[in-house]
């Protein structure tokens, strides 16, 4: 019994240092952007902001809400895939749809993602059966799907375009073309390891047979879809002039999403906008944090108020369907019949 009692203690305190060192990196990012955008918004003219904001057209919002859309649509294959990579195919897609779209956009939007989606999957999901070690699957395939998807869109990114990586984290372009190709052949190599056979991670009920290469492939069109749809939204957002290639600014948002997703901040606030302005420093600033802005809005507050309406509308469904229930009344006892006067006599 003490060895066992050491073996768990070690193991939970191994736990909490990982977690130390995680709240400390999310801390540090949130804290790093902070500064970025104190001196980068210091001597902003607020007036010029106001007057970017309504110099966008209608046409440019109305192009960008439509791949928001697009974006969020195939987040809803990520839960999808999911589910079907688990062995969970009873569960259809319009529930796999709602799942992944309110879990994913209320958990980022509140922050601390793990525990808030998993709780609304986890609401949403029992009703099919499913319990929480299916929702840490579901949660585990879901990341993967969303870092295969990072991983290729960074790699090609910065192997083809190193400096605009350069311009956010400082590092010279062939140190960046270098990571961008490792990262690429990274995913060769995961591809070759699912080939042989089939891949199984995990032990007893936790265990999880990974996706052949083929599935894998799948997974990470997903990503790129998800990541793709989400930069056509701000190039669509961008002043006119000056120009700049979407794979520079591909780039630059991905690694926005990558570190907001990274620093937990609620909605990723202020390390998305920190981000892209230190990315493109070749627009004004007021400019490009009013696309930004609208941004912010089409992409995460409208999304957010849908999902709230939507998982609202289910839980009251829900308690009107228990309360129908509870207040349907129950069928009387059937009643022996009596026997005939005939029987009596008899």
């Amino acid at each position: 019994m003490p060895n066992v009692t050491s073996v768990i203690t070690r193991a939970i305190r191994k736990r909490l240092d990982w977690n130390m060192i995680g709240i400390a990196i999310s801390v540090l990012i949130v804290a790093i952007a902070a500064v970025i955008l104190v001196r980068l918004l210091r001597d902003i003219d607020v007036d010029r902001v106001v007057a970017a904001l309504q110099a966008k057209s209608i046409r440019q919002i109305a192009l960008a809400g439509v791949f928001v859309a697009v974006a969020y649509l195939a987040l809803t294959f990520y839960d999808f895939f999911a589910l079907r990579t688990i062995g969970r195919d009873a569960v259809p897609y319009r529930i796999a749809a709602l799942a992944s779209f309110t879990a994913y956009t209320i958990g980022h939007n509140l922050g601390a993602t793990v525990f808030t989606a998993g709780a609304i999957r986890l609401r949403i999901y029992s009703a099919w059966g499913l319990n929480i070690i299916d929702i840490a699957k579901i949660a585990f395939v879901t990341g993967l799907t969303f870092w295969l998807g990072n991983a290729f869109v960074l790699g090609a990114g910065m192997a083809y375009a190193p400096a605009a990586a350069s311009a956010v984290n400082q590092l010279p372009p062939w140190v960046n073309r270098t990571i961008g190709v490792a990262g690429l052949m990274t995913i060769v190599g995961y591809l070759l390891w699912l080939r042989p056979r089939r891949r199984v991670i995990g032990r007893s009920s936790w265990q999880i047979a990974l996706p052949s290469p083929r599935s894998t492939l799948v997974q990470i069109g997903i990503g790129i879809l998800d990541l793709g749809a989400g930069a056509i939204a701000v190039y669509a957002l961008l002043p006119d002039y000056p120009a700049v290639e979407f794979s520079v600014l591909l780039v630059v948002f991905v690694i926005a999403i990558l570190l907001g997703f990274v620093s937990h901040a609620p909605g990723s606030l202020g390390v998305i906008e920190a981000t892209m302005l230190v990315g493109l420093p070749e627009f004004p600033k007021e400019e490009l944090l009013a696309s930004l802005l609208i941004f912010r809005f089409l992409y995460f507050i409208v999304p957010l108020s849908f999902a709230a309406v939507l998982l609202g509308l289910r839980e009251l469904r829900l308690i009107a369907g228990s309360a129908a229930t509870l207040a349907e009344p129950e069928a009387p006892p059937l009643r022996k019949r009596a026997p005939s006067d005939c029987n009596r006599r008899r």
